[in-house]
């Protein structure tokens, strides 16, 4: 009796501690160490990711935004989400009002907040994916394969990193009905927990 009470006690203690801590950098935005830094030049960090058998997702973020502190404190610590992202994509963090120089598609130089204007991203957290190959010309906004404002669910989230992952946007299965029919498979295997 005594043992039971005490590991039910020990169980609420544990359900009751706040979300995973993570790092806050100098910009004020949330650090994974697992994303990657580099120049920031699309086409080359589109060819990096593809030598690394990787896919290239850039994430905008802004200071003191709610909704990126959830995406890293509930989803991204969570092995499952963060292991299927680390393994199969190169993430690159951008902030939404930074000055750090961005070089487009197109060749033009950008900051940060102007490459987000450019391409009309006005929300944070938002995950643009892009194509396995840099197209010549254009923009990110125009390449991106996949774009995806604000933290969802857990399920919702991952759904759309393999989606990707599998180029899902190269067949007939929009986005939503693959994310059904993954929820439907999850259910019948006993695996899913709702969001």
């Amino acid at each position: 009796m005594f043992r039971t009470l005490f590991a039910a006690i020990v169980l609420l203690a544990a359900s009751a501690l706040p979300t995973a801590a993570v790092e806050i950098g100098e910009d004020g935005l949330h650090k994974e160490a697992w994303f990657s830094l580099t120049f920031r030049d699309m086409a080359e960090d589109i060819a990096a990711a593809r030598e690394e058998g990787k896919r290239l997702a850039i994430v905008f973020e802004q200071r003191g935004c709610i909704y990126c502190a959830k995406m890293h404190e509930d989803l991204l610590s969570d092995p499952e989400v963060r292991d299927y992202i680390e393994a199969h994509f190169k993430v690159v963090q951008y902030n939404m009002f930074g000055d750090e120089e961005v070089t487009d598609l197109d060749g033009s130089v950008l900051t940060e907040k102007t490459a987000a204007r450019k391409w009309g991203y006005v929300f944070t957290p938002t995950i643009v994916f892009l194509p396995e190959e840099a197209p010549e010309g254009g923009t990110v906004a125009e390449a991106a394969v996949a774009t995806m404002p604000g933290a969802f669910g857990k399920w919702t989230f991952l759904h759309m990193f393999q989606w990707v992952a599998e180029k899902g946007y190269e067949g007939d299965e929009h986005f939503q009905k693959y994310h059904a029919r993954k929820l439907d498979e999850a259910r019948a295997a006993g695996k899913l927990q709702e969001e």
